[in-house]
């Protein structure tokens, strides 16, 4: 498929507005799994002044009451339902609390005690706060480039006395709620020759993001793809990243489109995905990134939107890490490692007081061999 179609898809055809998402209850059978759908919302863009409407086909299971709870990352609840009668419910009035999302919670459905099924994301939709850029030099004392020091009225640590000095013509930024988007929590699997990443997305960190990650990997766009670019360790000795997601596989391509950067408070380690751009930071579109350590991808916070973690596959981080390199300075792969397949599935259920019951992997050492005599650039596409 042609990337031009990607940005029609992505930009007008909006395919996530259509359908109709459910909360599934799966049950074991003899034969194998069936599923049951007692609750079910619009799947589509729900301006504000809509009510969020929710059919509800069964009011219990087994003699059990259906609620739903609203839940951050973390799983604290936000808030929750009373137990739901079959027929439609406005879930703006039964959880006031979705009215003051200021960022995507996850609406999990619980049966007795139990949480059943996949949560459903809820993300309030607002416009971006203001961007707040300087130009600045990089570590070699003469290369120019674009950083991104503040958000609205907020500049971002560390603050300097440029930035503060220009902070105090900064205007805040009115951000009212516009309307909600709902779709079902999906994780993105990435099939490699060194076996399976499976990434948790972040729409809490950054929605859109996440969404064009979800949505190109749903079209088949990654499929094919190589990690072109490695970095296994940095100049000062400590792992960096590796990078794919072109699909010209040069570190030049994209889907065709860019989306806007978007403020994550999501740290870059061992096991963050993030979106690799050019100096613009609204130029990402497809090229991913993975970290490999803190130490080395802690400069990375603020300037890059990180967008997932990486659930399972760690040891496939560390395989990737350690292929053999052609050009140790640029990163390139004698054979750079091919992601077959991207495919979405089901998250498993969110616990109240919990969150999902994987996290993200952790750190694995990576051997990596001589460290490279020059810097390695930021992730770029």
């Amino acid at each position: 498929m042609e990337a031009s179609r990607y940005a029609r898809d992505m930009v007008f055809d909006l395919p996530l507005a259509l359908a109709t998402i459910s909360v599934v209850l799966a049950t074991n059978a003899a034969s194998g799994s069936s599923e049951d759908s007692i609750f079910s919302i619009p799947r589509r863009d729900t301006p504000i002044l809509d009510p969020l409407v929710a059919e509800v086909a069964a009011s219990d299971r087994d003699g059990l009451p259906l609620r739903l709870v609203l839940l951050d990352h973390a799983g604290a609840v936000l808030g929750e339902s009373a137990p739901l009668e079959a027929g439609e419910a406005d879930l703006r009035r039964c959880i006031p609390a979705i009215d003051r999302l200021e960022r995507a919670a996850w609406l999990q459905a619980i049966v007795g005690d139990e949480p059943v099924g996949s949560a459903w994301v809820v993300v309030p939709l607002r416009d971006r706060p203001t961007l707040r850029t300087m130009t600045a030099l990089r570590p070699d004392g003469q290369t120019e480039y674009t950083r991104v020091v503040g958000w609205g009225d907020t500049p971002l640590e560390p603050v300097d006395d440029d930035v503060r000095e220009a902070a105090e013509t900064w205007e805040p930024s009115a951000r009212p709620i516009m309307g909600f988007r709902c779709h079902r929590e999906m994780d993105v699997v990435l099939e490699t020759e060194f076996g399976d990443l499976v990434v948790a997305l972040r729409p809490d960190e950054a929605p859109n993001t996440a969404r064009n990650f979800r949505e190109l990997a749903a079209a088949g766009f990654y499929d094919g793809t190589i990690v072109h670019r490695i970095v296994p360790l940095d100049r000062e000795g400590r792992p960096f990243v590796i990078q794919g997601g072109d699909p010209t596989g040069a570190g030049e391509g994209g889907p065709g489109y860019t989306i806007p950067f978007e403020r994550t408070g999501l740290g870059h380690d061992f096991g963050v995905i993030s979106m690799a751009r050019d100096d613009d930071p609204d130029s990402a579109g497809s090229q991913w990134f993975i970290g490999l350590s803190r130490d080395g991808t802690a400069r990375l916070d603020g300037q890059y939107a990180a967008f997932g973690e990486v659930v399972e596959g760690a040891a496939v981080i560390v395989e990737i890490a350690g292929v053999r390199l052609a050009d140790v300075v640029r990163g390139r792969p004698e054979s750079p490692p091919v992601v077959r397949r991207a495919s979405l599935r089901p998250a498993p259920p969110r616990r109240p007081d919990q969150g999902r019951p994987d996290g993200r992997v952790g750190p694995v050492s990576v051997l990596p061999p001589t460290p490279p005599t020059e810097r390695p650039s930021d992730p770029g596409r």
